[in-house]
């Protein structure tokens, strides 16, 4: 099977995946994290294929919906890129990439992979969680987990271990301070750095209106 065709399965196989996926998990998310890891990739030196299936696959069963568990998701690509044939030497990069590349394994000490792909694909991903699109998809999952808006006696924990963060029920605004308004200063790529910039001053005028409207307007 060719390159192209396994793409396409692959994007078949996340849609049925993932179709009653919490909105800003779902397929749509997967889709626009794969276009700008397209985007990305066109000024970097990057094996293209695998940043493809990477981006895909990323998501295919985030440890969020899945008790915490981040080997859930690996599991379920290697097996699937098994069954497409995908040789030995791609599948393992692109399962590292997708054990390696959130923003919780940032918080351990220690990086036990690194890659370009990864890079982009992280930086891919890591631009869909701010700007508009950020904004929308955290007060979704913060619904989604009947968290409180924002709660004034409840500050930002900016010390989180990795699991400390993963068991964060805080307001949904204080994910803003852990990590939304961190992400503009950890990417990897020229271009994602550039598109972090913008999306990054949009976020700091959401917050700034929301807490005058909050106080009432003078």
């Amino acid at each position: 099977m060719s390159n192209s065709h396994i793409i396409e399965a692959t994007k078949t196989f996340v849609k049925n995946t993932l179709k009653n996926a919490e909105g800003g998990h779902d397929w749509f998310h997967i889709e626009r994290v794969y276009n700008n890891a397209m985007l990305i990739s066109k000024n970097e030196n990057v094996d293209s294929f695998i940043v493809s299936l990477a981006a895909l696959l990323h998501d295919i069963a985030d440890s969020k919906f899945h008790n915490g568990d981040d080997t859930i998701g690996p599991k379920l690509a290697r097996e699937f890129l098994s069954e497409q044939n995908v040789s030995s030497d791609v599948i393992e990069h692109v399962v590292n990439i997708i054990a390696h590349m959130s923003f919780s394994k940032s918080l351990e000490d220690t990086l036990a992979f690194t890659s370009i792909e990864l890079e982009v694909v992280q930086d891919a991903d890591r631009i869909d969680a701010i700007g508009a699109i950020g904004i929308a998809r955290c007060f979704n999952y913060g619904g989604f987990k009947n968290r409180t808006l924002y709660n004034p006696d409840i500050k930002p924990n900016l010390n989180m271990s990795k699991d400390e963060y993963k068991a964060s029920t805080a307001p949904t605004i204080n994910h803003f301070y852990e990590k939304l308004l961190l992400l503009k200063d950890k990417m990897n790529t020229k271009t994602g750095k550039k598109i972090a910039e913008e999306r990054h001053r949009y976020m700091e005028g959401f917050l700034k209106q929301f807490y005058s409207e909050w106080q009432g307007e003078k």
